[in-house]
């Protein structure tokens, strides 16, 4: 026996789907470089965009066969949408496409790290700030000191590594 499709669970399975379109499209526009000759960088932007495909896919047959969402409890129990976390989560991310280019990775991974962790329910906002400071700036170092990727150099990066070249 055929069920209705569900709109809300077909909705999320098509933006998952379109999640997926995205990542390929930009996985085609990574410039490909001769120096890698077997795994470059498009290795890992390949298998998250065919899982993001191969998952969407299986949402949207679950869809059409009416729906996942109902047989799961979580979500049948689940409280109402909490848009102030909602909110906050947007504004890290908001904060951290501001912040990066005028001050840079360090800054805006803080200010983002803050605003999620507050959008979780912590309030030991001079705690998550020192956490999201030490961790941010040990990525940077991780990825532009030891790896040679560049991820956005600004004020702190300039005062402790000297500006960039």
């Amino acid at each position: 026996m055929a069920s209705r499709p569900d709109r809300a669970d077909l909705g999320a399975a098509l933006f998952v789907l379109g999640l997926g379109g995205l990542a390929v499209w930009q996985t085609i526009a990574i410039p490909a470089s001769p120096i890698y000759a077997q795994v470059g960088p498009k290795l890992v932007p390949w298998l998250v965009a065919g899982f993001l495909l191969a998952l969407g896919g299986a949402l949207t047959a679950a869809a059409l066969r009416g729906g996942w969402s109902h047989d799961l409890p979580e979500v049948a129990e689940a409280a109402p949408a909490n848009w102030r976390a909602l909110g906050l989560l947007l504004a890290g991310l908001a904060a951290n496409l501001v912040l990066i280019v005028p001050f840079g990775f360090t800054i805006a991974a803080t200010a983002q790290f803050v605003l999620v962790a507050a959008a979780f329910g912590s309030r030991a906002h001079l705690r998550n700030l020192g956490i999201a400071f030490a961790v941010s700036l040990g990525a940077y170092t991780l990825f532009v000191q030891l790896l040679g990727v560049n991820i956005g150099a600004g004020l702190v990066e300039g005062l402790l590594f000297g500006s960039p070249e």
